[in-house]
């Protein structure tokens, strides 16, 4: 084990630390600062006593790592800093040796001996690697989505890391943005059950074991709404349509106790959030409660310099005001705005107070004491957890559940799926064969090339059952200089330099010889992320023109579908016979897919992001307003001075809640207990569910609300509850909610939250176009 921790070596700072703990006559200045729901109060000001204003700054700074490599942390500017004092944690370094060494320097060599906490994206897994956030969503299990985070907590701890930038809430309706991918959906409810349970699997309320990770909320707030779906872009929104649409996933992770939160890029009301006062300390502490630390995103304090609000000191002093703690990235050369080069000067200008230094250090020194790295700061450099609770193949088999169970069937046309391991079956597409993109976006940790890829699943899964054909049959698209964009971070799908027809024609010999055609195409898997925003929703051309050739053949045809985001997929809708959205499904992605493809799963997974049927309809939602002149039809056909576009229908291609299965179930004996509510009643809903298919599967139940009238304008749907269940074929089961006042609350143009009497809807069934309704009035 690496474990080498002499005591004497733990320096003078902790051992006065432990005899100053318990002195109750600190001086009145001290006394005055302590905060009295911190147990580690009076240790942490021990620390703070005997800090340097340099040291308390350098506690405030995130650097990266830099390209350090085993043996050489020591010489290396990052470690020079590290033995002055001038850092308080790294992130994205890995390696448990690396981050031993790194330590070592920290708790051995620096003045005070403070150990560093070290963050990375770890978003969807660590090397075992879920499907990307929104394909988790779709599952829409929350037992199981807790449990990815608790297998990805152990992996990332094992290796030495304890704090994840990770749960990403950020509602969003505009599938242009790239960052989609990496959160929830559009739906405030489900977000906030999903902030919850990610949280938990995190942190598993004992921050203190070291196979726990302490979890980051992001991004605070109203990234998901950037102007335009484009990235870094201006959020510009009413207060109250922050609280009612938007800010309730952050303070669902807050409740669960959260014990970090990273600001924004974007602005709100007009101040950058990483400088915002109200919303890092009006809402998010006074109001809200939180008592953990504030952390930049990368490089936050330096761009709201680019906002125009400061310079590079001006920007600096704002951020720690407003509530900031910790400077992500700002101590690299070309960045000159950031705590480390900007607050002692501000301090000696008296620009900041000592208060609000030590403020923002005490919330870092105590994460610290939380993560129990003064009583152990090598407690997760244990070398054999390294070796063998990472990558395990019990991790990797429940990858692959999880992966099957996220997928999203969007069409099966005369029951083409599943399909039979016989015959000879083609596997055509640019994503056949590509592994290392099976993991999507932001798998910082992950062995790209150890994902199993549809080829490698498919070859396994049919064995010798039947004769698997492949082509490429097209590069990802026309345009290289895209492609390359699309492909980054290790992701290269190598470009076919054979002409377009030379590809197609080869795909069209392997159609030929097969009795069955699967089509792996869509999005490569940097298509989507961070500063991957799309102004075009489409399968790139020249995957829809292979695609529409394999068509032609007569052959069937099952599109397997890679995305990180909604696509307009209107042309495949109608003329491709079975189409399985299979999202990013991470490190078991071959076998996942196979899984489902030949029926040894059913698929059950609801898509949580609503499918435009044009990108001209963006952003779009399931839960939006009324106007005062809704479209007067069910059948989408257009009626002048009415609100509708005069070229396509209202309605979206796939709503929020959608997925099939291969079996199908029926809805019954809908019922609710009462016709009337008072505040303290509870209206008990009801329903029987039936597997009248031929397969055993899971169902998505969905209850939804609607507040027909209320002092401001309410949406005409919301999503209130939902139940996973599991139905043999021929079973019926008994689904019950209970609505209380609490479910029907909101936020009124005063912000009171307030449920008000009068009528209320209540919708039940498989997605948000559900038309069973049931009536209740809410008394006083």
């Amino acid at each position: 084990m690496i474990r080498l921790i002499n005591t004497q070596t733990i320096t003078i700072a902790v051992i006065i630390l432990c005899l100053t703990s318990c002195n109750t006559n600190n001086n009145q200045a001290n006394t005055a600062n302590l905060d009295t729901d911190n147990p580690f109060a009076s240790k942490v000001d021990s620390i703070l006593e005997l800090m340097t204003l340099d040291e308390k700054i350098g506690q405030l700074n995130l650097p990266t790592s830099g390209d350090i490599t085993t043996g050489s942390a020591k010489g290396s500017d990052v470690g020079k800093r590290i033995e002055e004092g001038k850092v308080g944690g790294l992130f994205n370094i890995k390696t448990i040796e690396k981050i031993y060494e790194v330590q070592k320097i920290a708790v051995e060599k620096s003045r005070l001996g403070i150990p560093l906490i070290f963050g990375m994206d770890v978003i969807h897994g660590y090397e075992t690697t879920f499907p990307i956030p929104l394909g988790l969503s779709s599952s829409w299990d929350m037992e199981m989505i807790e449990k990815t985070a608790r297998v990805a907590a152990n992996e990332a701890s094992a290796a030495g890391i304890n704090w994840t930038f990770s749960p990403m809430v950020d509602v969003s309706r505009d599938p242009r943005w790239g960052r989609v991918s990496e959160g929830n959906g559009e739906d405030p409810f489900l977000g906030s059950r999903i902030a919850e349970a990610m949280v938990k699997g995190y942190q598993q309320d004992d921050l203190s074991k070291n196979n726990t990770l302490m979890a980051c909320v992001k991004h605070f707030a109203l990234y998901g709404a950037s102007e335009a779906g484009r990235d870094y872009n201006t959020v510009d929104m009413s207060k109250i349509r922050m609280y009612n649409e938007y800010l309730e996933p952050y303070k669902a992770a807050v409740d669960a106790g959260v014990g970090s939160v990273m600001a924004s890029f974007n602005e709100i009301d007009g101040i950058p959030a990483t400088g915002n006062k109200w919303l890092l300390t009006n809402l998010l502490r006074d109001d809200w409660g939180f008592n953990g630390f504030v952390v930049t995103d990368y490089t936050g304090i330096y761009e709201m310099t680019q906002h125009g609000v400061g310079d590079k000191y001006q920007v600096s002093e704002q951020a720690l005001k407003a509530g900031v703690d910790m400077d992500m990235a700002g101590d690299s050369p070309s960045i000159p705005a950031a705590f480390i080069k900007t607050l002692k000067a501000s301090y000696e200008n008296g620009k900041v107070s000592i208060q609000d230094i030590d403020n923002a250090v005490r919330r870092m020194l105590t994460a610290k004491f939380q993560l129990g790295l003064f009583d152990d700061p090598y407690k997760y450099c244990d070398i054999n957890r390294s070796k063998t609770e990472i990558f395990t193949p019990e991790n990797k088999a429940f990858a692959r559940k999880v992966a099957s169970e996220s997928m999203v069937l969007l069409k099966n046309e005369a029951q083409l799926l599943p399909i039979k391991k016989t015959g000879t079956i083609g596997l055509i597409g640019p994503l056949a064969k590509a592994s290392n993109n099976m993991a999507g976006t932001w798998s910082v940790a992950t062995k790209q090339d150890a994902s199993n890829s549809v080829f490698d699943g498919l070859t396994e899964v049919i064995g010798n059952k039947a004769t698997l054909l492949y082509a490429k049959g097209s590069n990802i698209d026309y345009n290289l200089e895209l492609e390359t964009r699309a492909t980054m971070f290790g992701k290269t799908i190598p470009r076919d330099h054979r002409t377009d027809k030379q590809l197609l024609d080869e795909a069209l010999k392997v159609a030929a010889k097969s009795d069955v055609i699967i089509a792996t195409l869509g999005e490569s898997a940097e298509f989507s992320g961070e500063s991957s925003s799309r102004t075009d929703l489409g399968i790139p051309q020249v995957q829809k023109d292979l695609l529409n050739a394999l068509l032609k053949t007569g052959k069937p045809v099952v599109l397997v579908l890679f995305t990180g985001r909604p696509l307009v997929l209107v042309e495949e809708n109608e003329n491709v016979p079975a189409i399985l959205n299979a999202w990013f499904p991470g490190s078991e992605a071959g076998l996942a897919i196979s899984d489902v493809l030949f029926g040894t799963v059913n698929p059950s997974g609801k898509l949580t992001a609503t499918f435009p049927r044009h990108v001209g309809q963006v952003p779009i939602f399931y839960n939006h307003k009324n106007t005062g002149r809704p479209l007067g039809n069910e059948d989408g056909k257009f009626e002048k001075f009415k609100s509708n576009y005069i070229d396509i229908r209202n309605e979206p291609l796939y709503p929020f809640g959608y997925g099939l299965s291969y079996t199908t179930f029926t809805y019954s004996n809908y019922t609710i207990s009462n016709s009337s509510m008072s505040v303290d009643g509870v209206i008990e809903v009801s329903v029987d569910v039936t597997n009248s298919g031929d397969y055993d599967g899971q169902e998505v139940v969905q209850l939804y609300l609607r507040d027909v009238v209320g002092s401001v304008t309410r949406p005409v749907k919301e999503l209130k509850g939902f139940q996973k269940v599991d139905l043999k074929k021929g079973d019926t089961k008994n689904v019950t909610f209970n609505i209380t006042v609490e479910d029907l609350k909101f936020y009124n143009s005063q912000l009171d939250f307030v449920a008000e009497p009068g009528l209320f809807q209540v919708f039940v069934g498989t997605n948000s176009n559900t038309k069973l309704m049931k009536e209740f009035e809410l008394t006083k």
